[in-house]
């Protein structure tokens, strides 16, 4: 079965090898059960609606599971309240409320790519303030991590959440990996075009 550990391992490679440091904060935290560690947070029906939207344009529907129907927008409202500080809580309300103003869920899907096209372009000149640090994540495991001063943006957390949502949840899991309860020995394979990979 995939670890916490395992997770955070390959979310960090998909996301080109550097993970932000409060969302390596935020997994330790929901792992050990601590309380919020910032005020509540929330979000409004519409502002639900924008986060799902987004969400499936990251992992859309398709012969697998998409975003929504492995829960990630619930996931991300969950782990934003419960697991996040002040300023990463602040810069995603910030985000959702910008796309909000700016009529994204009255956009056709090539209109919504093209704004997220635009807001990616923009947060990665906002990621390039950020420092780059190592951070311990287990035992001799350490990965590169993002911080800054002001909360990692909006789409940066979007992103993150959106993939550790999906790939830790059940539909996520199996539309990605084979599961072998009980491996054999082991040997190298080559896998088969669309086979998918194996999971111990």
């Amino acid at each position: 079965m995939l670890t916490r550990r395992d997770a955070i391992s390959q979310i960090a490679l998909m996301l080109g090898g550097a993970i932000t440091g409060p969302t390596l904060m935020a997994m330790e935290a929901k792992q050990s059960g601590q309380a919020s560690l910032a005020e509540s947070f929330s979000l409004s029906d519409t502002q639900r609606k924008i986060v799902a939207a987004v969400a499936e344009h990251i992992i859309p529907k398709t012969s697998t599971p998409g975003a929504i129907d492995a829960g990630v927008p619930a996931f991300i409202e969950l782990m934003l309240n419960d697991c996040y500080k002040l300023p990463e809580q602040r810069s995603f309300l910030k985000g959702v409320s910008d796309l909000e103003k700016a009529g994204f869920l009255n956009q056709n899907a090539s209109g919504q790519v093209a704004m997220l096209t635009l807001l990616e372009s923009n947060t990665k000149q906002l990621m390039s303030s950020f420092r780059l640090k190592q951070q311990k994540v287990g035992d001799n495991v350490d990965k590169e991590t993002l911080e800054g001063n002001n909360g990692v943006p909006f789409w940066r957390l979007m992103k993150e959440l959106t993939l550790l949502g999906y790939f830790t949840s059940e539909k996520g899991i199996n539309a990605s990996f084979e599961y072998v309860t009980v491996p054999g020995k082991f040997e190298p394979i080559k896998l088969k075009p669309g086979q998918k990979a194996y999971q111990y």
